[in-house]
């Protein structure tokens, strides 16, 4: 019988709040995005929460754009970001944006003013950071605190109105310059933003909520019971928690449906943090503008869409998710279980395929006839994935490192001498000598094989200590052959001291040209494969039948067990 799986916190909350009826048992989450950037794997952590406690639990999860900031907000990011969920294999209830509740958020600033509780501020973002104190010390009031109500109601509608101009004056919630929490010394609730307009309002608002002051207030309009986040934010919660009591209850039971004993509760767990990459937008910005990657889906990047070029699954992903668990600890996950969650995946779906890297070209000199077809499974052992059909002939291509000249009793692959060695789901042969050029490199292997030695035949079952893999010449495709690692040669590149982009891994990419087999011909864009002997592999989007381009996904050798 399977064990059951303990709970996570965050379940423990939720199921406590189910059995003494928190919210009249209903559960709703939402994932908030600013669309200013591409998801990566950072992302997707919240994204398994917040999806994966409303599938659980019988809720609704809704996807809400934060998008509050029209300065660094794109449509481009939306269409993205909805993309890269649904491929996760996550379905949303409503999709819902910040700007919705423009107007919602702009009453209850001009409530608040009204109600003495804010007041607008014309000193500069440095002269606001100056006063606000430190966590030991009081801030020091603003000259502009105690400013008449009309006053700030007058100067916040021309704010609004556009007849101020940008960063001149913000609105700030009086709340107390002295409490130990800095967060509450009358945080900023507005700023002006005209030089860019929005991409969904156009230029109607002139000015924009802070994350602070939208975000709870969304969750309440929306009817959010769990506001699941990272860690960063527990330090916002009791901010969070004081907007909500400035309208929700009984002074303002009529802004929501759901009753006046109505309110969403922030929880935070735990962000993810992994070996030899970087999570910061920031960065990732800078290594696309400098061009040092190939884009934000480039394959070593961190990004969702880098992940799926690599050829990563959503099960694989969701799977490294599940076992990382959340908790409310900070931590360092070692890239190569993301690694291992992948491979576990592929060897049991990725169908085997012959590609050679390095090649030498074999011949085969007591071999007759045009050639014939070799039916290989497509995964040894597992007749129901099907099977593939490989071309074979006199002369082939296989791995240059699978033949030596003058080898040792050690190495059990090609050598003259009488060795036999198998090549895969054929025939025994035998090394009988090669070929050079000037130079001493080797151009050409003769060998001989035994016609009554193929695989599946009775005289077939004759054992070598050795196979090796190989593709017919005249039937091989040329493929381009991308060969990732990881982006950083640190384990903790944003840790480290200096420029971030000095500690990239050099031979973070290289290209190869290899010999496929035909059977590849019609492979399409995220079709996976392993590459006998060399890795898991995923056809590139920008594959093409007249020019195949495989990306490698990770290496056969899993490091991470060990």
């Amino acid at each position: 019988m399977e064990e059951e799986k303990s709970l996570n916190f965050i379940e423990q909350i939720v199921e406590k709040d189910l059995a003494e009826g928190v919210n009249n048992g209903r559960i709703q989450t939402r994932f908030p995005p600013e669309p200013n950037g591409y998801l990566h794997i950072g992302h997707v952590k919240a994204i398994c929460m917040d999806f994966g406690i409303a599938e659980k639990y019988n809720g609704v999860c809704n996807l809400r754009f934060d998008d509050t900031n029209p300065a660094k907000e794109d449509t481009e990011y939306v269409e993205t970001i909805e993309r890269d969920i649904a491929w996760l294999g996550f379905k949303w209830g409503q999709i819902y944006y910040a700007s919705d509740y423009f107007q919602q958020l702009y009453d209850l600033a001009i409530m608040f003013i009204k109600q003495g509780k804010a007041y607008v501020d014309e000193q500069t973002a440095e002269q606001i950071a100056e006063q606000k104190g430190t966590p030991t010390e009081p801030g020091v009031a603003s000259p502009y605190r105690d400013r008449p109500i009309e006053e700030n109601l007058r100067l916040f509608e021309a704010m609004q109105r556009g007849e101020i101009e940008e960063g001149k004056m913000v609105l700030r919630a009086k709340i107390d310059m002295a409490n130990p929490n800095m967060h509450f010394r009358d945080p900023i609730m507005y700023r002006i933003i005209t030089s860019h307009p929005h991409h969904r309002t156009g230029t109607k608002w002139k000015v924009y909520p802070m994350y602070d002051f939208a975000h709870g207030q969304s969750d309440y309009f929306e009817g959010v019971t769990h506001s699941i986040c990272t860690l960063e934010f527990e330090v916002h919660r009791p901010l969070y928690d004081y907007f909500i009591d400035q309208f929700s209850g009984p002074n303002f039971c009529g802004l929501s449906p759901y009753g006046p004993d109505y309110r969403p509760k922030q929880r935070e767990f735990n962000r993810l943090n992994i070996t030899y990459t970087v999570m910061s937008k920031r960065k990732m910005l800078q290594l696309v503008k400098e061009g040092l990657v190939a884009g934000w889906d480039d394959p070593r990047m961190p990004t969702v869409c880098g992940l799926r070029r690599r050829g990563y699954t959503p099960k694989a992903i969701r799977d490294f998710m599940d076992r990382i668990g959340y908790t409310k600890v900070e931590g360092m996950i070692d890239q190569g279980l993301l690694e291992h969650t992948i491979r576990e995946d592929l060897k049991e779906t990725a169908p085997r395929v012959c590609a050679i890297f390095d090649p030498v070209k074999l011949v085969i000199t007591n071999y007759e006839g045009a050639g014939e077809t070799i039916i290989a499974e497509n995964i040894d052992g597992h007749e129901e994935l099907g099977t593939r059909e490989m071309k074979f002939g006199r002369e082939l291509w296989i791995e240059r490192g699978d033949f030596l000249e003058e080898a040792d009793n050690k190495f059990y692959r090609l050598s003259p001498g009488g060795r036999e060695v198998r090549l895969k789901a054929s025939y025994i042969i035998q090394a009988t000598g090669c070929e050079k050029d000037a130079s001493g490199k080797i151009t050409t292997v003769y060998a001989t094989y035994d016609p009554d030695s193929k695989s599946g035949t009775e005289g077939g079952n004759r054992k070598t200590k050795a196979t090796i893999n190989w593709v017919e010449c005249n039937s091989a495709l040329d493929a381009e052959v991308r060969l990732y690692d990881r982006l950083f040669a640190v384990e903790n590149p944003s840790a480290e001291e200096g420029d971030f982009r000095d500690l990239l891994n050099p031979d973070s990419l290289k290209v190869v040209t290899a010999k496929v087999e035909s059977s590849l011909a019609t492979a399409k864009p995220q079709d996976h494969f392993q590459f006998l002997k060399q890795g898991y592999f995923v056809v590139d989007d920008d594959s093409k039948a007249d020019k195949l381009i495989f990306n490698r996904t990770c290496s056969l050798k899993d490091n991470y067990l060990k």
